[in-house]
C-alpha cells in the first residue's frame, strides 16, 4: 500500500472511532479519553529516554490519568466543585518524590514530568468536559454536541491549511520551526475553520452563530500555534515524529497537537459565558 493510501485508511478509521466512541455514550467517550490521554503521555515521555533526564514517567502518567478520571466521576455524581484545582496538590506531589529518588538532574526531572500532565492530560481532560457543557453550563448531562463541533472546526483547519497550503502554498508562516507551513495554508485553514464553524450553528442549535464562530475561531488561531508548539518540542529533540503507533501518521501527539493549546483555550471561554 503506498504512503497515501496507508495515511487515508489510518485517517479514516481514526475518525469512525473517535466519532463513534463520542457519539455512542458517555462511558465510551470516557474510555477513549483515557486510552488516548494514556498513549500521548506515554509518547512523551518517551522523548526523553535517550537522555540524562529521568522523569517520574509512571508518577505523570497515574497522576495524568488520575486527573481525568477526577473530572469524569465529578460531574457524574454532580459535585458543586471545579476539578481544575486538583492539579495543584499533584503537581507539588512531583517535588517530594524526587526527593526520594537519588536521581541526577532533580530540576529537569521535575520539570518534565509537570509538563507532561499540564502539556498533554489538562488539556485532554478540558476537552472532555466539553461533553457536559449545555445550555452556557457546565452541568453532569452528557451532550456531545459542543466536542463534536470542536472536532469538526479543527479537522476543517487542518484540511483547509494542507489543501490550499500544497496547491497555493508560497510565503512561510513559520519556516524556523516548521518549513512546510505557509501563510496561504493557515488562511486556507482559517477559512475552513470559520465555515465549519457556522455549519455546526445550524446542526447544534445548543450554542448561537455568535458563540459558534467565536469558539472556531479560537480553535483556528489555538490550533495552528499548537501544531507549530509540538514542532517547535520535536525540533529542538532531533525527532520527526513522536511515535510510529499510527501508520502514515506518526504517533499519537501528532494527531493531537491542535489540542494542546486550543482545547484549554476553549475551555476558559465556554467557563466566561457560563458566569455572564
Amino acid at each position: 500500500m503506498s504512503n497515501f493510501g496507508e495515511r487515508l485508511l489510518t485517517g479514516v478509521l481514526f475518525v469512525l472511532v473517535l466519532l463513534g466512541s463520542i457519539v455512542q455514550s458517555e462511558f465510551t467517550s470516557s474510555i477513549l479519553f483515557f486510552v488516548i490521554i494514556l498513549l500521548c503521555q506515554r509518547e512523551f515521555y518517551g522523548f526523553f529516554k535517550a537522555s540524562d533526564i529521568k522523569a517520574q514517567s509512571l508518577v505523570g502518567i497515574l497522576g495524568g490519568l488520575g486527573f481525568f478520571l477526577a473530572s469524569v466521576i465529578a460531574h457524574q455524581a454532580n459535585l458543586k466543585f471545579n476539578t481544575l484545582f486538583l492539579i495543584v496538590p499533584l503537581l507539588f506531589f512531583v517535588f517530594i518524590i524526587e526527593l526520594f529518588r537519588n536521581r541526577p538532574n532533580p530540576i529537569p526531572n521535575i520539570a518534565y514530568t509537570v509538563l507532561g500532565i499540564i502539556y498533554v492530560a489538562v488539556p485532554f481532560t478540558l476537552l472532555h468536559e466539553l461533553s457536559y457543557y449545555s445550555n452556557y453550563q457546565f452541568g453532569k448531562e452528557y451532550n456531545y454536541e459542543v466536542l463534536l463541533g470542536y472536532f469538526f472546526v479543527l479537522w476543517a483547519n487542518d484540511t483547509g491549511a494542507y489543501l490550499v497550503g500544497r496547491k497555493l502554498g508560497r510565503t512561510k508562516l513559520f519556516e524556523r520551526i516548521s518549513p512546510k507551513k505557509t501563510w496561504e495554508g493557515s488562511l486556507g485553514g482559517a477559512l475552513m475553520g470559520l465555515l465549519i464553524g457556522y455549519v455546526n450553528s445550524i446542526i447544534f442549535t445548543g450554542l448561537d452563530t455568535i458563540t459558534w464562530m467565536s469558539l472556531a475561531l479560537i480553535v483556528v488561531i489555538f490550533g495552528s500555534l499548537g501544531d507549530l508548539v509540538e514542532s517547535l518540542f520535536k525540533r529542538s529533540l532531533g525527532i520527526k515524529d513522536s511515535g510510529k503507533l499510527l501508520p502514515g501518521h506518526g504517533g499519537v501527539l501528532d494527531r493531537f497537537d491542535g489540542i494542546f493549546i486550543s482545547a484549554p483555550m476553549v475551555y476558559t471561554f465556554l467557563r466566561i459565558l457560563s458566569i455572564c
